[in-house]
């Protein structure tokens, strides 16, 4: 079976887990997210894409009826709260979102289902009363589902990302599903990752920088639109960044000149700073992808986003299960 199959990705954002399922076969009928900076992104990538910058929670179905009976529908949704500690009330919001995708299936009738978030939903005694509800709305239409936790690493992502991930297909189908297997065998580090764009303005000691950067990148945070300019994270994410010589406190404008010294220095303050562009590279979007706005708002971006490899890999996983013989 060649034709591509159809999907509905909600809570769209820059166009991360979109990207991935195109390149895993699948083509968007629809794209839907409420912040008209990531609808300009995706627009600015794919013209032809039907992009609609509206809230979630005032999106109506039938008023787009080519989202109806789709193959898939997705959503890399706003991240619930991590710890446990935090009290459920934190995370209402997202988890608002999260319920208007579960009752979207109700109008859609997708043929599976694809959720990304933290792994804190799949396993944490916080969200168990939430995970409860998904099952039971799940059983309901008549979707068989699994939980699992992914990390962006193992799919070539530069990157420490742990993802809580919901994949839930109509019992036809269920039974040929298998979650997606690493595509890499060794993580690629932060060193190998930025060493071609850190020499690319003829900064002499790029090599050398890039060979003591040899772990994977902290999990990029996006952060609340909230809060003020971009950084790379909390106190132990930027300690973190700062074993590998990058001040993870701001970002610079451009990548180190030919007349650049590096500091070697154990202040953070003085060690070298990573573009927006190279955060991208991190987050693994595809060297073409345009990430439009200022700096903070395409950081924010990025840092929310899906990383592309693992979008394809789930989209892969889905696409076997959906072109398999339907099974009873």
């Amino acid at each position: 079976m060649t034709d591509r199959l159809g999907f509905v990705d909600v809570c769209a954002g820059a166009g991360g887990l979109a990207s991935g399922l195109e390149s895993a076969g699948f083509s968007p009928v629809l794209l839907l997210d409420n912040k008209p900076q990531a609808c300009e992104t995706l627009r600015a990538n794919r013209p032809d894409w039907k992009v609609v910058c509206e809230d979630l929670m005032d999106f109506l179905p039938d008023e787009h009826p080519e989202t109806l009976d789709v193959d898939l529908l997705s959503a890399g949704l706003p991240r619930v709260k991590s710890s446990a500690a935090v009290a459920r009330l934190d995370s209402e919001p997202e988890l608002r979102l999260l319920t208007a995708t579960v009752y979207l299936l109700h109008a859609v009738q997708p043929r599976a289902l694809l959720l990304e978030n933290l792994p804190a939903l799949v396993d944490s005694p916080v969200y168990a009363e939430v995970r409860e509800f998904v099952e039971a709305e799940l059983t309901h239409l008549g979707y068989g589902f699994r939980w699992f936790v992914l990390n962006a690493a193992d799919f070539g992502v530069p990157q420490d990302r742990l993802q809580g991930v919901l994949v839930a297909l109509r019992k036809p189908w269920f039974r040929a599903f298998v979650p997606p297997a690493p595509t890499v065998g060794e993580h690629v580090s932060v060193g190998s990752a930025l060493r071609r764009s850190m020499g690319a303005r003829g900064w002499a000691e790029a090599d050398a920088w890039a060979d003591q950067a040899r772990a994977v990148a902290p999990t990029l945070v996006g952060g609340s639109d909230n809060r003020g300019g971009p950084d790379l994270g909390p106190t132990g994410t930027k300690r973190a960044w700062a074993r590998m010589g990058v001040n993870g406190g701001a970002f610079a404008d451009e990548v180190p000149g030919p007349d650049y010294t590096w500091p070697r220095s154990d202040d953070a303050a003085q060690m070298l700073k990573i573009t927006v562009d190279q955060a991208a590279v991190l987050q693994s979007f595809p060297p073409e992808w345009r990430i439009t706005g200022q700096k903070t708002a395409r950081y924010r971006q990025i840092g929310h986003a899906t990383p592309p490899p693992v979008g394809r890999a789930l989209g892969a996983a889905i696409a076997d299960a959906l072109r398999a013989p339907a099974r009873g």
